[in-house]
């Protein structure tokens, strides 16, 4: 990618320090200014036009230029911009939303608490799980339980809970009691000759044992996304989130589904837990819930846990957490026209129908000599590549090949994310089977160029 020439360029060089980013690589390649979007697609400050294929950050359900979130932001700005909810205050945007998600998640899903960002949700919801078990007289049910490569945010708490070295690296994380389990992904982590029913069996026996050496008492949830996203786009193995919950159950351990990429359509079901099978106690959700284009979150969560923090509050005073902008108005005024959208144009249904023609045009890929496997559900898709496809085996070192595709992607108008050596497309939901087929033909287009590249490097 070549850096726009620019005094915007520059300044941000000059100033800004990047998220996921090598800081000294930035200040020699500079940044991709993206100006402004349309539909799908988003053009840089150059006039070039790319298929956003990872719809931002796996988030922009409706497309980058819909005039009813701008216009659903606007007339809540001109009535009122902001106001917060603290001791006793409320106001009609969250009030309504409060009310919409509760109807679309599971019946046992019954309140609602909003947060700025998924990081910020499961900061609370540990926390709130700490607090109500302080409450239950479960002053050592403390503990929570992850997976390897899982993604659920990068705040003390939830950067702990995620399962992912270089966020764990020099931050001296985890902070806070989490074992992570082994990663459910069966092409990368099953055994040789070892089923997919053998495989989940293999897993949810480990976490029986990992349950029992630590106790069950001690231990206050289990989290993990449905299908796993940032680690890699890893669907979970037949039979393994009913298994989780049924174990779950049986100890008292409270079932987190981070829905926080899942959620409101992306696997072509409203919900990975109702996709895959399962019912959480606490939910949490974000990006697709106002398609990023306001900051928010809400975790929807059980009457029981309710009660216990409810109780608790009372006994204390208050229920000392929150945010200053917790359901801010303009957010949640666009998050409720946001559900509408995706309701009215049936972008769950589309996902579906959409998503079996990118993942039958991508999975014509799998033959390719990079490509290891090609994996997804619905809308939202990863592509392992290897040095060796009968073996398995990666690239060394890892994420070299990755990010040579993820910017030959960028030269052909295409923006996906290069996680390791997958790379990943989450595109918005809008996508049509033409986009759909649009975006195979440039990942091939992308793998073919990887190759050549590789061949110049010595790697093949």
């Amino acid at each position: 990618m070549e850096p726009l020439s620019n005094s915007s360029a520059q300044v941000d060089i000059s100033t800004a320090l990047h998220p996921y980013t090598d800081a000294r690589a930035h200040e020699a390649q500079g940044p991709v200014i993206i100006d402004r979007g349309d539909g799908i697609h988003v053009y840089d400050q150059g006039g070039k036009r790319y298929i956003e294929g990872l719809a931002g950050l796996w988030s922009v359900a409706v497309g980058f230029n819909q005039p009813r979130l701008r216009d659903a932001a606007t007339a809540q700005m001109d009535r009122l911009p902001y106001y917060h909810s603290f001791a006793h205050k409320a106001h009609e945007p969250s009030i309504r939303l409060g009310e919409k998600l509760v109807e679309m998640t599971p019946d046992n899903l019954t309140r609602v608490f909003f947060t700025n960002s998924g990081s910020e949700a499961n900061d609370t919801v540990v926390k709130m799980l700490w607090y109500m078990n302080n409450a239950l007289g479960k002053p050592e049910k403390k503990k929570f339980l992850a997976r390897t490569k899982g993604y659920h945010g990068i705040t003390v708490a939830s950067g702990s809970l995620t399962g992912l070295p270089n966020n764990h690296r020099d931050f001296d994380l985890p902070a806070i009691p989490v074992t992570h389990l082994t990663c459910p992904h069966f092409y990368r982590f099953g055994k040789d000759g070892e089923s997919e029913e053998a495989f989940t069996a293999r897993l949810l026996a480990e976490l029986e044992e990992v349950i029992a050496a630590e106790g069950a008492d001690t231990i206050a949830g289990f989290i993990g996304e449905p299908l796993m996203a940032a680690g890699g786009v890893m669907p979970p193995p037949a039979g393994y989130w009913p298994g989780v919950e049924a174990i779950c159950r049986k100890h008292d351990i409270k079932l987190i589904a981070d829905e926080v990429i899942n959620g409101f359509g992306r696997l072509g079901s409203a919900f990975g837990a109702t996709h895959y099978g399962f019912t959480p106690d606490i939910m949490v959700t974000s990006k697709q819930l106002t398609s990023s284009y306001m900051p928010l979150a809400a975790i929807v969560f059980s009457e029981e846990i309710y009660d216990g923090i409810a109780d608790n509050s009372h006994r204390i005073g208050t229920f000392g957490h929150g945010y200053t902008a917790s359901g801010h108005p303009v957010a949640t005024a666009v998050g409720l026209e946001n559900l509408k959208i995706i309701e009215e144009m049936d972008l769950i249904g589309n996902a579906a129908r959409v998503g079996q023609v990118l993942q039958s045009e991508l999975a014509q890929l799998a033959d390719h000599p990079l490509v290891g496997e090609v994996r997804g559900e619905g809308l939202i898709a990863g592509l392992e590549l290897v040095a060796d496809k009968a073996g398995k085996t990666p690239f060394d070192p890892v994420g070299k090949l990755g990010l040579a595709a993820f910017n030959i992607g960028h030269d052909e108008g295409l923006i996906m994310r290069n996680i390791g050596d997958t790379l990943a497309l989450c595109p918005p939901l809008i996508l049509t089977e033409d986009d759909a087929r649009e975006i195979a033909a440039i990942m091939a287009r992308v793998l073919d160029r990887t190759q050549d590249w590789a061949k110049d490097q010595g790697l093949r």
